[in-house]
């Protein structure tokens, strides 16, 4: 696209996506997963390790991750198989299967944890009422990201909603 010439104050400025990658970013592999799953289990992350699960089943887009509640996952004292949420951005339900890593993961989170079926999975840190914030789960992403040596630009929070897709393919 460029600059416009008929903007002067635009001129020497660079255009906003210059030096950034632009586009669909990755999804991760298999191995990567893995690996990213030892760090958190390693370095004894326990939410970390829930939320990342979560998000690889789920494919949820990080709003809808962030904000599921404890009573859309458990039944009784068991992590439920499936689960449905209503998506935020289009209003429809979806519904997605929980694995056996995943529901391991959650359920020693949600034992540490402890809440009612009308608590977040994930709160927040600032207001315990409230849930993580998209954007502390960005950071989370990059962080998880670079210590198995990848390069935080390359994967977002969506590389991990299609890292199932992917996987599938």
């Amino acid at each position: 696209m460029g600059i416009s010439q008929y903007d002067p104050a635009a001129r020497g400025r660079p255009a906003w996506d210059a030096g950034r990658q632009v586009g669909a970013k990755r999804a991760l592999k298999v191995r990567q997963i893995w690996a990213i799953r030892f760090f958190l289990d390693r370095e004894g992350r326990m939410r970390d390790r829930a939320l990342f699960d979560l998000a690889i089943d789920s494919k949820l887009r990080g709003c809808d991750l962030v904000k599921l509640k404890i009573g859309t996952l458990v039944t009784g004292h068991d992590i439920r198989a499936r689960a449905m949420v209503i998506q935020q951005k289009t209003g429809r339900p979806v519904q997605f299967e929980i694995t056996s890593d995943a529901r391991t993961s959650l359920l020693a989170w949600l034992e540490r944890r402890g809440g009612s079926v009308e608590d977040f999975v994930f709160p927040s840190r600032a207001d315990p009422k409230d849930h993580l914030s998209t954007r502390q789960y960005a950071r989370l992403v990059d962080e998880w990201v670079t210590a198995i040596g990848l390069r935080k630009e390359e994967y977002v929070m969506h590389s991990l909603r299609r890292t199932k897709a992917s996987l599938i393919y």
